[in-house]
């Protein structure tokens, strides 16, 4: 007759963390002479199941402690707990094998079809009560892994204590841990295909995570936050991007303001600091850099491994909350830049998760980014996608994010980005487009528009791939808007001229518009554009001192009055004077010069006119909210155009981009009347020489550049106006 007894080999896989199927050995089982119990308590020597009627003692099968009985009636419920001791100490636990799986057929059937929108809910450490008991449920996607546990504080990173069960279905792995919650850290041990144990995986769908250098996973909650924004909420759903004023004022926190110690700040100073002054400067919404965990501070968040847990740098998940919160108390969305473009290769994170390319394409030529020594996702696998959809909708739905900036979709569109002639596979066809990728950023765009109406995404894309703005049922992307990286490019080239060489540069200021609308834009004076040798957007400008300062001013009056959205890095809007250091803070002490608080009150009063008047925002992604008036005056570099809305009153816009006053310069505007200079660029309260109008013009009915009407104004050096009617 076969013995009850667990078989020596099924012990020893034990021992070694190494049994594929911990739940048919461990815990209480039925057999048909009874009941019996087994447990693994290593270092015991002696162990006892705990009842109601008193202790039944285990029989210790094996020295490194591994324990069995038979039982005399029915096995307790589930949370039993186990009293093991040794010549040293003695302890209790609650046995976890006597638990039922919390995952279902139905999570192994959506995680396979990659449409589970919300695997969030289920994967990842997630603190719950089950079958009577509070404790963490535990789930890891690792399909071609041998074993798998779960290791952490809680059981001294011991694999043997915690092998987990697997769902054949879906290749995920799972336990319920009794008695352990937020704030535990936790790993993965795997065991791949070969035998071999794997360095310890943090959680792809982990909370939470340890400051680094320390590299485990937490747990966390990140549902139960008691928000006030629903207010807010409500006024988003509504929200038409393409026709409301976005003004972004875009962060990397760790390097804005340093915390007390001159470390990083953590969420509650940000909010109290960062938030009233992004909002009194009057911006729209704050643009923040990756705050997904990530291990290299250098990389400024952009090589994640973890995106579903703010980083631990600026404090738990529950700060982040409370930063969101007060943001949106105080008027501000918020942008956060998203990265599914590519992962490092650190070895508690993604690559060769199980032992195998899991997250990853597994030919390099189309699994690797050669610039960045990082993976690229397998967007055709129906996991990984399903992974970072269930990451792009996490943020909007646990934290209530406003928009999704997704980084470096250039490098996801096309097979042979910036690769070499046989470093890339392309497809059957001889193409170059990444279809699989197309498909994944499709679904991901569906599937942020229809669960979080009045949020939008953003692509940082910097070819020309069409319909990138166009919805997908257009054959597009789907995005809402995208980075207009030609305008940044064409207008500092031309800002970085000297006023003499202007005119024969004037068509890097004109050539933008005849794409302008080819897409919904923004335009971005971004990070990128003040690191590694490029200075920062005052170090560009020509000239002396006076004339730095006043390009600066004239360039933002361009750009606020231009079509598109506008983003501006921090310290941009006073005219940070060096490049940007992400190890350092912001050069604050500038304030205290005149003409650096000139071009930061500049910046709070172009954006107040930007939200006031329509015209300027409006007709941001339509042809027919832009007209222009002088176009071709490429001796004096003088452009003027018109912005339009229906229903709103028109707003002029003319930028003088050279060091020489224009007097009586003649201008084309729609009606005779008064126009008041809503905007001079070159007032005094700005840092400039007070040249300008005095306040408003009178437009006679004498047609020019089109117009009906026409006045003669005083056009200030390197100076924008803005006119409107009175």
């Amino acid at each position: 007759m076969k013995t009850w007894r667990a078989a020596a080999e099924d012990i020893a896989a034990l021992l070694a963390a190494r049994h594929g199927d911990p739940f048919a050995v461990l815990g209480p089982h039925r057999t048909r002479t009874g009941w019996l119990l087994r447990a693994l308590l290593p270092g015991a020597e002696r162990a006892e199941l705990l009842t109601a009627e008193g202790a039944v003692a285990l029989t210790r099968r094996d020295p490194a402690g591994f324990f069995e009985a038979r039982l005399h009636g029915d096995p307790p419920a589930p949370g039993y707990r186990l009293r093991a001791a040794n010549a040293a100490a003695a302890w209790e636990e609650i046995d976890p094998y006597a638990f039922a799986g919390v995952l279902g057929p139905l999570d192994d059937h959506l995680l396979v079809e990659g449409t589970h929108r919300r695997l969030y809910e289920r994967l990842g450490a997630h603190a719950l009560h089950h079958q009577g008991v509070d404790g963490v449920n535990f789930a890891v996607w690792a399909p071609n892994a041998q074993a798998v546990s779960v290791v952490g504080d809680f059981n001294f990173w011991d694999a043997r204590r915690h092998p987990m069960r697997k769902r054949i279905d879906s290749g995920l792995w799972e336990i319920f841990l009794p008695g352990i919650g937020e704030g535990a850290a936790y790993k993965f041990r795997i065991r791949g295909q070969d035998g071999h144990d794997l360095p310890l995986k943090a959680d792809p769908y982990g909370f939470g995570a340890e400051l680094r250098p320390a590299t485990a996973s937490v747990v966390a909650r990140t549902d139960g936050f008691a928000w006030t924004d629903a207010a807010w909420l409500r006024a988003r759903a509504g929200l038409d991007t393409r026709r409301a004023p976005i003004s972004a004022y875009e962060v990397h926190p760790g390097s804005w303001r340093h915390g007390p110690a001159g470390g990083f700040p953590d969420w509650d100073m940000l909010a109290d600091t960062l938030l009233p002054y992004a909002a009194g400067l009057g911006f729209t919404h704050l643009e923040l850099l990756p705050i997904t965990e990530h291990p290299l501070d250098a990389s400024w968040g952009y090589q994640p491994v973890g995106l579903f847990a703010p980083t631990a740098r600026f404090g738990p998940p529950a700060g982040f909350a409370r930063f969101m919160d007060r943001a949106h108390a105080a008027g501000l969305g918020v942008i956060l830049d998203w990265v599914p473009a590519h992962f490092p290769t650190d070895a508690h994170g993604l690559g060769r998760f199980d032992g195998t390319p899991l997250y990853e394409c597994a030919d390099p030529r189309r699994g690797m980014h050669m610039d960045w020594g990082t993976a690229i996702y397998d967007y055709g696998r129906r996991e990984v996608s399903a992974y970072l959809i269930a990451s792009a909708l996490y943020w909007l739905d646990r934290f209530h994010v406003d928009a999704l900036r997704v980084d470096a979709v250039a490098s996801m569109l096309y097979l042979d980005y910036s690769r070499k002639p046989g470093e890339w596979l392309p497809n059957p066809d001889g193409s170059n487009d990444n279809r699989d990728a197309v498909g994944f950023l499709q679904r991901m765009n569906e599937a942020v528009y229809t669960e979080h109406p009045g949020t939008f995404t953003v692509a940082e894309e910097s070819t020309s791939w069409a319909g990138v703005t166009l919805p997908p049922h257009a054959g597009g992307l789907g995005f809402g808007l995208k980075w207009n990286m030609g305008w940044m490019h064409d207008t500092l080239d031309y800002m970085e001229k000297q006023p003499v060489h202007r005119p024969w540069h004037h068509d890097r200021i004109t050539f933008g518009l005849l794409y302008a609308h080819a897409e919904n834009f923004v335009l971005p004076l971004s990070h990128d554009e003040v690191v590694h040798g490029k200075h920062s957007i005052l170090g560009r400008m020509p000239g002396d001192d006076w004339q730095r300062f006043a390009n600066l001013r004239a360039y933002y009056g361009l750009m606020w009055g231009y079509p598109g959205k506008k983003l501006l890095f921090m310290g941009q809007e006073f005219g940070q004077e060096r490049e940007w250091d992400s190890a350092g803070e912001l050069d604050w002490h500038l304030l205290e010069q005149g003409r650096h608080r000139g071009v930061q009150s500049l910046i709070g009063d172009l954006n107040r006119l930007y939200r006031r008047l329509p015209a300027l925002h409006a007709r941001d992604c339509e042809p027919d909210g832009f007209r222009w008036l002088v176009v071709d005056d490429t001796a004096q570099s003088v452009f003027a155009w018109l912005r339009l809305a229906p229903d709103a009153d028109p707003v002029v816009c003319i930028v003088n981009f050279t060091p020489v006053p224009r007097a009586t310069y003649r201008v084309g505007l729609p009606r005779a009347g008064r126009w008041v200079e809503v905007l001079n660029s070159d007032a005094t309260i700005y840092g400039g020489s007070g040249l300008g109008n005095a306040g408003s013009v009178m437009a006679e009915a004498v047609g020019a550049h089109g117009q009906p009407a026409s006045a003669e104004l005083l056009l200030p050096p390197l100076a924008a106006l803005w006119l409107v009617p009175a």
